[in-house]
């Protein structure tokens, strides 16, 4: 019951602030895509439209072949957004908690940090509403992810996404400027 009451009042603090996974997708593609990355957009999200198109216009039509095959590879397909360098190797991944339980998105990128070699993904991001940084905080604090330190998954707030996003997409370069922004969870 506490659960589904956080996430009821997750969801009308979400609808409050007006900001929707989708559009949170977006702001995440278009960083990717003016900072030099392709960009892969969750199979399932695709197909939303976006920006007078589809969520995932001038985004990669498939995974690279790494990340195509394994046990792992259909939690891949259903990350929310992949930042990849012109070689196919994952530079960040973002998962977007707008309302839903966060535990699938950790799940996600956990599977994607632990299907290939160490270290081989820099970057893990939780993207979630700023009233909902604790919620984060104490899903991450269950023994089942207590080795995730280990992994450096960040908090990166919708708030400081929204008042950063077109400066960075402007005068950023790789992930520096969303580091600055995310906030570390150990």
């Amino acid at each position: 019951m506490r659960e589904e009451a956080k996430l009821d009042k997750a969801q009308m603090v979400a609808e409050r602030d007006d900001v929707t996974h989708t559009e949170v997708q977006g702001w995440l593609r278009d960083l990717g895509l003016s900072l030099g990355f392709d960009v892969w957009i969750a199979s399932n999200d695709r197909s939303r439209p976006y920006g007078g198109g589809c969520l995932a216009d001038g985004c990669l039509t498939e995974l690279p072949p790494g990340l195509r095959s394994g046990t792992a590879a259909g939690a891949i397909r259903l990350i929310d957004g992949l930042w990849l360098e012109s070689g196919g190797n994952v530079t960040a991944a973002f998962e977007v908690e707008h309302s839903t339980s966060i535990y699938s998105g950790i799940v996600r990128t956990l599977d994607l940090a632990l299907s290939g070699e160490r270290g081989a993904v820099l970057a893990l991001y939780l993207v979630a509403p700023d009233a909902r940084e604790e919620d984060v905080r104490a899903q991450l604090r269950r023994p089942a992810f207590s080795r995730i330190a280990d992994l450096h998954v960040r908090y990166l707030p919708y708030g400081e996404l929204d008042r950063h996003r077109e400066a960075i997409a402007r005068f950023g370069r790789g992930l520096h400027p969303i580091e600055q922004l995310a906030r570390d969870l150990s």
